[in-house]
């Protein structure tokens, strides 16, 4: 995950540790962090602006009260609030609340979202950074070996030539090194 993302995941999770003590401000910081992403879905469900933004309501009147049920060790804070979205959105349709412009609870739970879900995209970025945390936890000779083979495609020929090193011996270090590679991304999932 790169450093952005992790800082934003980070002071998200803060907000809502915060939200959950009863902090006013913390509320107003989710919200400018969440909004647009919620309002996207309960739109998609109602079709309705007027409707999604009623909805939007309700999840943050909901969030106020229920901050404190929130555990960042079973969700990010944006799947947690998405899910409140999507259920605001569909009990709105189930009460009737909603008449025109609507689509059936059933194909509403089908509308798929063209962007990758925000886990998805959490999840690559911390395999990503995980990747560049274990490639720094090997020796120099296999990390550059192993960089320059899979980042520049270089074969283990012109590595040996370009490192004056054994063929045998190229071969020994990236082959050990993605071992040690494999046991650190392992022991980070």
């Amino acid at each position: 995950m790169n450093p952005a993302s992790v800082d934003a995941r980070n002071r998200l999770i803060a907000a809502m540790r915060r939200l959950a003590q009863g902090e006013r401000a913390a509320l107003e910081e989710v919200y400018r962090a969440t909004s647009a992403k919620l309002f996207g879905i309960c739109y998609r469900i109602l079709g309705d602006e007027k409707e999604a933004e009623d909805a939007l309501q309700d999840v943050y009147l909901t969030l106020w009260r229920r901050a404190d049920r929130y555990d960042p060790s079973r969700a990010s804070p944006i799947a947690w609030l998405a899910t409140f979205a999507r259920n605001r959105a569909i009990d709105r349709l189930r009460t009737g609340k909603v008449w025109r412009g609507t689509v059936a609870e059933d194909e509403a739970t089908q509308l798929a979202d063209e962007a990758p879900l925000a886990d998805a995209i959490l999840i690559d970025a911390e395999r990503e950074a995980r990747v560049h945390t274990c490639l720094q936890s090997l020796d120099d000779a296999p990390r550059v070996a192993i960089r320059t083979a899979f980042f520049e495609g270089r074969t283990y020929t012109e590595l040996a030539e370009s490192m004056e090193v054994p063929l045998g011996t190229m071969k020994s270090w990236i082959r050990r090194g993605l071992a040690k590679l494999k046991t650190c991304m392992e022991a980070g999932e």
